[in-house]
């Protein structure tokens, strides 16, 4: 379990475009956990949360960028992902990939 996150988090240094995709493919995988605690974010469930990341997941996939904003947003300080991971007990791991994401967003909409 959490295979793409522990790819993600085994590189500290890696500059590479498809990071991003890597990142979303990690958030899919944390929200993705059995007993996470959704009742500080904006998503009801897991579905709902995964449904959201895995949508500009697909995007990137297709090879159209998200918007920049909304992803952003997911991956903030008190965003939704963070609020989950605070409640649900994988706030560093959270962190580490937040940093991963901040990585990639310089790196593609500079």
């Amino acid at each position: 379990m959490l295979e793409r996150t522990k790819q993600l988090l085994s590189n500290p240094d890696a500059v590479d475009p498809r990071i991003l995709a890597d990142v979303l493919c990690s958030a899919v995988e944390l929200l993705s956990q059995p007993d996470n605690d959704f009742s500080w974010s904006s998503w009801k469930d897991t579905s709902a949360a995964v449904s959201e990341v895995q949508s500009m997941l697909t995007l990137l996939e297709r090879g159209v960028l998200p918007d920049r904003v909304p992803l952003s947003s997911l991956f903030t300080v008190t965003g939704p992902i963070q609020e989950v991971s605070l409640s649900s007990g994988w706030a560093e791991t959270f962190l580490k990939v937040a940093e991963r994401f901040d990585r990639a967003e310089r790196q593609l909409w500079s």
